[in-house]
């Protein structure tokens, strides 16, 4: 089992910028897939930013060149760098695992998720 403990969500302005943390405790695995995914209100959940064990990483083209995903193997540790912030970004942000060695395209990978983080942008 593994469980998945995200931090880093707030308000902010348009502009501004977070940073999401995700903590993965556990039985932690040479090979995974990990992820940021949101959910808005009135809205399904949308995959949004992976990355493999190897460091292969994958971001959604609607935030392209404003969100960076990255990871600290040391510290089990998953980050979601979110600069330029818009308030169509507000949503809650869900940290996801999965024990694979390849983070398919359609984000249907997951099998661990975290409990969610907030995220609020305000114009």
């Amino acid at each position: 089992q593994v469980q998945l403990v995200e931090s880093g969500g707030g308000s902010v302005q348009a502009g501004g910028s977070l940073t999401l943390s995700c903590t993965a405790y556990g039985n932690i695995y040479s090979s995974y897939c990990m992820g940021w995914f949101r959910q808005a209100p009135g809205r399904d959940r949308e995959g949004v930013a992976a990355i493999d064990s190897d460091g292969w990483t994958t971001v959604v083209d609607h935030v392209k060149g404003r969100f960076t995903i990255s990871q600290d193997k040391a510290k089990n540790t998953l980050y979601l760098q979110m600069n330029t912030l818009e308030p169509e970004d507000t949503a809650m942000y869900y940290c996801a695992a999965a024990y694979l060695s390849y983070c398919s395209d359609d984000y249907s990978w997951p099998n661990y998720w975290g409990q969610g983080t907030q995220v609020t942008v305000s114009s």
